[in-house]
């Protein structure tokens, strides 16, 4: 299962370091999950520690058991499904949100733990799979941008550049330069240097405002979130809607996500991950989060090198070391962490080349999703409207028998997830 006994004292080094570059380019997280389920109702001031736990938790568990280089953490995105569908559409509690995200979990364990798995994995045509990377990559790039401070909402247009005599936005230039330099020319852990260097130079000009400081005093209230799970709501037309559009995300999420991160992984290692993705996600609704993925930013630390699981489990260390420092983390600018995330996102995109363009029924699907990941800022949705469209576009091109039967099922549920979405 493991090789680390393999590596040698400068793997090993890169390793931790490419873990440390993936905790920080995923960090924001922290305080971005805890913001987005204060207003489900939950305590800001404990939901902080929820997420910290789970990803303490993830990150290790995959690194042990999977040896891949993945964090695992709240997702962005399923974290908005969670407070802006379930409790302020649906009008569940948080509670009852909680019971809901764990009834979904067991779904996905249903199918982790089955020859479902295994099959959805290896019927996906390669063109939808390259289409998830690419997109990923454009969402990532799309993220890194806004967090820099690069773009900005335009007021006649959906984004526009933001205006060059902006602090933040030239701290960032200034950063993007430094790394992209220090990336070309091969230097290890050019994206960590990257951090550190703005990091402090941020701070030495007084550029950073802290944000709000969260004492691990109130750890003692965890309680209040701990096993809170409300099923009083289980027979409800709002829970069971909840539970299945909640079940095809974490499913086809966590799927599309592990293949774009680890596109060489053989089948066991992708399994491992994904039924070791399908357990936390269990255990975030009983540690009082929203559910977890695997990071998307996780891609940074692959690309400085990480390959196995110390990546993963330096990072859940790093998640353990926040804990104690929670003051620290506002001290870096998101102008620090952005150039990680967009050069990254270029890195996965090159995968395009190998989509084939000679057909167009094999490409607009693919492309489809490319362009919707990062439009709609969510990768679910992105991956439905290219897996309902690969089949029938393969129709229409006369090219039914390229089409399987497992296809075609994955094909119906991610209509009759689109559909659910409408009608909540």
């Amino acid at each position: 299962m493991f090789h680390w006994k393999k590596l040698k004292k400068e793997d090993i080094k890169r390793e931790v370091l490419a873990g440390t570059t993936s905790f920080f380019a995923i960090s924001y997280i922290i305080m971005v999950n805890t913001v987005i389920l204060a207003e489900a109702g939950m305590p800001k001031e404990l939901t902080i520690f929820g997420t910290i736990f789970i990803s303490i938790l993830g990150s290790i568990l995959i690194g042990l058991v999977a040896d891949a280089p993945i964090v695992l953490t709240t997702g962005m995105g399923v974290n908005s499904f969670f407070t802006y569908t379930l409790v302020l559409s649906l009008g569940l509690t948080w509670q009852q949100a909680l019971a809901a995200s764990f009834c979904a979990g067991i779904v996905y364990l249903l199918v982790a733990f089955t020859k479902l798995s295994k099959l959805f994995a290896e019927v996906v045509p390669k063109s939808l799979k390259t289409g998830i990377t690419v997109g990923i990559g454009f969402f990532l790039v799309l993220i890194g941008l806004e967090k820099g401070h690069l773009i900005v909402r335009g007021e006649h247009t959906f984004l526009q550049l933001a205006p060059l005599d902006n602090g933040l936005t030239l701290l960032t230039l200034f950063s993007l330069i430094l790394t992209v330099i220090l990336f070309i020319k091969g230097v290890q852990g050019s994206f960590f240097i990257g951090i550190v260097v703005v990091t402090i130079s941020a701070n030495f000009f007084g550029m950073v405002q802290p944000a709000e400081h969260f004492s691990l005093s109130r750890i003692g209230n965890y309680s209040r979130i701990f096993l809170q799970l409300d099923f009083s709501a289980f027979f409800s037309k709002s829970f069971l809607l909840g539970v299945f559009a909640l079940s095809m995300i974490l499913i086809f999420e966590s799927m599309g996500l592990l293949k774009g991160l680890m596109p060489d992984a053989d089948e066991k290692k992708y399994l491992r991950a994904y039924r070791v993705t399908g357990v936390i996600t269990l255990l975030s609704s009983i540690l009082g989060t929203s559910p977890t993925v695997a990071a998307a930013e996780s891609a940074t630390g692959i690309e400085e090198g990480g390959e196995t699981g110390i990546t993963s489990i330096t990072s859940g260390i790093c998640f353990l070391l926040a804990l104690l420092a929670l003051p620290l983390l506002s001290y870096i600018p998101d102008s620090a962490l952005a150039p990680a995330i967009i050069i990254t996102g270029f890195l996965m995109i090159q995968q395009i080349k190998t989509v084939h363009f000679s057909d167009f029924s094999d490409y607009f699907p693919a492309i489809l999703m490319i362009v919707l990941i990062p439009f709609t800022m969510n990768i679910s949705d992105g991956m439905a409207f290219g897996f309902v469209a690969y089949p029938l576009t393969k129709w229409v091109g006369g090219k039914k028998s390229e089409l399987s039967l497992p296809m075609w099922l994955i094909s119906g549920l991610f209509l009759l997830y689109l559909i659910v979405n409408v009608l909540i």
